[in-house]
């Protein structure tokens, strides 16, 4: 699969850079080796093969089992790393692998909304992936996807062009919770690094908001 990623990734980035114009900023935030969990914000079917685009490490995928049903896509996104889980119920299955390749010292990519925004803004963090990082103390990279919403809004069928930009935000440090933590202390220790991570995506997501429309201006 990593070849066939290498072989793909200069297309794909090319296609997008013509497409999309996309432009990627802190990269170097993404740890070279190591657990980690990705959470970015969540927009289009492709936001996975999106962010993977510039990352040489080997990339994993907790994603919506529905994109997995369109045939190149779904099949770009497991060549990409990609493994589907239910929306719902509770995917136990798809849990045990998150936490098999975090525990192989994976990167893990998770869309902490649950779902792709149907407004533009972002939505709610669920803390799912959060109980994940506490649990076995992985840090945590915040990805702020910003202008895709334009590009291929929930309502359109197929993308058209735009101005994509990805950055990855600094990780966020996560020691793991000592065992003696009750289910109420590590609730909300969750909810407290899912308000960190959405704070820190909503801002560079404004901040780049405010750019355009300068620009437009």
């Amino acid at each position: 699969m990593e070849l066939i990623i290498a072989i793909l990734r200069p297309f794909i980035w090319l296609f997008c850079r013509m497409a999309f114009r996309i432009t990627f900023q802190g990269v170097q935030n993404v740890p070279s080796h190591g657990a980690c969990l990705i959470v970015p914000n969540h927009i289009t079917f492709a936001d996975p093969i999106w962010i993977t685009i510039p990352l040489k490490r080997r990339i994993y995928y907790m994603a919506w089992d529905r994109p997995f049903q369109i045939p190149v896509l779904g099949f770009l996104m497991r060549i990409f790393g990609a493994f589907p889980v239910r929306l719902d119920a509770v995917d136990a299955s798809a849990q045990r692998e998150a936490i098999d390749l975090l525990g192989q010292g994976k990167a893990l990519v998770m869309f902490p909304e649950g779902g792709r925004t149907r407004t533009g803004e972002l939505m709610p963090f669920k803390t799912g992936a959060f109980r994940m990082a506490l649990a076995l103390g992985v840090p945590v990279v915040p990805v702020a996807i910003s202008g895709a919403y334009k590009i291929w809004p929930a309502s359109r069928l197929l993308p058209r062009p735009g101005r994509l930009r990805i950055q990855y935000l600094p990780p966020i440090d996560v020691r793991p919770v000592p065992s003696e933590t009750s289910k109420a202390e590590l609730k909300q220790l969750a909810r407290d690094l899912a308000a960190t991570a959405s704070d820190q995506i909503r801002t560079a997501v404004s901040f780049d908001a405010e750019c355009a429309f300068r620009l437009v201006d």
